[in-house]
């Protein structure tokens, strides 16, 4: 008996630890955001690679003629004499940090070092420095193990040098799916840019949230038309699970494919059921078909309730379309009782409108002198009347019309 249960726990242990592998193996747990510095690059297999924690690192070479050349990685590269420094360019915030070929595995450019006779040089940006890296020892034996060395130096002219420096490269982390954007605009990527996840939306900020009144978001998602197959549809992820209700629409749940020409949309709809003092997380994952998925995060105020609001809304909603629908029938019933008087009753004008006559009985009766609306019959007999009325004389000009009368009889 005692066996029997050391094994069981023995079996449920072994259990536990096998899914908590699994778990841990399941590709995107973790989101690939960018590196906290610029100092970072792709290598050729699109493996994230991040050399922050290099900025800065000394490397000196010594030259003839008591010339020395320091790098400092991710800095600057300088020339140094007893003369002085020169300055052959610095590591620009655009990243010219990329992936190399052949033993050299990566390459970082230096640019706008000292303009004095280079104005004229690589680009008009003055001195200019490459440093091609390579992973491991250099292809001469030099210094092995450590942190690295400058293997070699090779000045293409008095503006521009080229270094070899070899150094224990990093360890590749997640493959990055490159050239896919998302963004608020369709030609903008403020959430993920080249695959990576900017900074404020690879977790849930109070400053980068949406507000209550704001009812959904429309994003926008490019991709390398070449690479866009691999997009997959996206799926969220609500926290807390209670209290907002999201759901997503667009071209981008569908499963289309986004392409720079054509981006894809994703709109995420959230409703607020529940008040909340921090704004509710949504992460949104895009699966990558052989990369790691993209996630962000996108934080949601709930300052109150919305339930009430969409009941109004909808109550609007359904008193448009019945009013849509009233219009659209009346002015059917009339055109059809227009044509039906004017062909079968042989009516014109006004008479043929539908309900006339019953407007003219309500409208004589509400009077209640007899006048109403002249039937079309009588228009004639309203021509006598007003000529008889016209030509009946006044009591002010009745002597005159005598006189005039007897003197024309007298003619």
């Amino acid at each position: 008996m005692l066996n029997l249960r050391f094994g069981s726990v023995h079996y449920l242990h072994f259990f536990c630890i096998l899914v908590s592998a699994i778990i841990t193996q399941t590709p995107g747990i973790a989101s690939v955001a960018v590196p906290s510095s610029s100092c970072y690059v792709l290598d050729n297999s699109s493996r994230l690679v991040d050399f922050s924690s290099w900025i800065g690192h000394p490397f000196e070479y010594e030259g003839k003629e008591s010339t020395d050349l320091m790098v400092r990685f991710c800095k600057d590269v300088e020339r140094r004499s007893q003369t002085g420094y020169v300055d052959f360019g610095r590591f620009d915030t655009f990243n010219y940090f990329i992936s190399g070929s052949g033993r050299v595995d990566f390459v970082q450019g230096f640019y706008n070092g000292d303009l004095a006779n280079c104005e004229y040089s690589y680009d008009k940006l003055g001195r200019t420095a490459q440093v091609n890296i390579i992973c491991g020892n250099c292809w001469n034996g030099q210094c092995k193990g450590g942190l690295g060395c400058i293997c070699n130096v090779t000045y293409e002219s008095d503006c521009r040098v080229f270094i070899e420096l070899a150094i224990p490269c990093e360890k590749p982390g997640p493959r990055v799916f490159e050239g896919f954007t998302v963004g608020f605009h369709p030609r903008s990527w403020e959430i993920v840019y080249n695959g990576l996840t900017q900074p404020g939306y690879e977790k849930s900020y109070k400053d980068f949230s949406f507000s209550t009144e704001q009812t959904h978001v429309t994003l926008y998602m490019t991709a390398i038309a070449s690479l866009s197959s691999l997009v997959r549809k996206p799926f969220i992820k609500v926290h807390p699970v209670k209290g907002l209700e999201v759901s997503l629409s667009g071209s981008g749940t569908n499963g289309n494919s986004p392409t720079t020409l054509s981006p894809t949309l994703l709109i995420v709809h959230w409703r607020c059921l529940k008040v909340h003092d921090k704004p509710y997380e949504v992460n949104v994952t895009i699966p990558i078909e052989g990369y790691e998925p993209v996630q962000f995060f996108l934080a949601k105020k709930c300052e109150s309730r919305e339930d009430q609001e969409e009941d109004s809304r909808q109550g609007w909603a359904i008193f448009g379309v019945i009013s849509c629908v009233f219009f659209v029938s009346s002015t059917l019933f009339c055109c059809v009782g227009f044509i039906y008087k004017t062909r079968v009753e042989r009516l014109r004008g006004i008479d043929a409108l539908p309900g006339m006559t019953t407007l003219s009985a309500c409208l004589e009766i509400a009077s209640g002198d007899g006048h109403g609306y002249t039937q079309a019959a009588d228009i004639n007999g309203g021509y006598s009347r007003a000529e008889a009325s016209w030509e009946q004389p006044s009591a002010s000009a009745q002597g005159t019309w005598r006189t005039t009368e007897k003197t024309y009889g007298s003619i």
